[in-house]
């Protein structure tokens, strides 16, 4: 694609600064958001398209030593948190310690439950399977936010 012609140039600069000023607090709220929301579903029996399958898996990880009962709810507390702690920023290194040690947890069932998360393994996710794949964006979003914990950021222009 050819470079921009000159009298644009303002206002890609100005849209480019606008993007690197504002980008990771977008996917720091947008992520939070997505974890309030699916994890308040959970601290209510039925309402999530998730349960079943989460305290599935959580029941094969833990051998059954977690009750099928408490799983939604401590999932729920813990996804509610994360959230919170996103869209807050508050304890930000401790609420990213608490989605890293989630996420991989939820890519499990594409391992222990293929027949549940593909019509057609590898190729064709179930509904179920779709809702773990998205969290592939939620973990590469947390990777960017986490980036800048120590005060990094983006800049439009080195």
């Amino acid at each position: 694609m050819p470079d921009l012609p000159a009298a644009l140039d303002p206002l890609d600069r100005r849209i480019t600064d606008f993007c690197a000023r504002h980008a990771i607090t977008a996917l720091r709220v947008s992520v939070g958001i997505c974890f309030l929301w699916f994890g308040a579903l959970k601290l209510v029996p039925g309402l999530s398209p998730a349960e079943g399958l989460a305290t599935d898996t959580i029941l094969r990880l833990s051998g059954g030593l977690v009750p099928a009962a408490a799983i939604p709810p401590l999932l729920g507390v813990w996804e509610v948190a994360i959230g919170l702690g996103l869209l807050t920023a508050w304890r930000l290194r401790l609420t990213l310690f608490l989605l890293a040690v989630q996420l991989p947890g939820t890519m499990t069932p594409l391992i222990l439950f293929p027949d549940r998360c593909f019509a057609w393994a590898p190729l064709v996710p179930t509904i179920e399977g779709q809702y773990i794949i998205k969290n592939l964006v939620l973990a590469a979003a947390a990777l960017a936010v986490a980036a800048t914990v120590r005060g990094g950021g983006l800049r439009a222009k080195p």
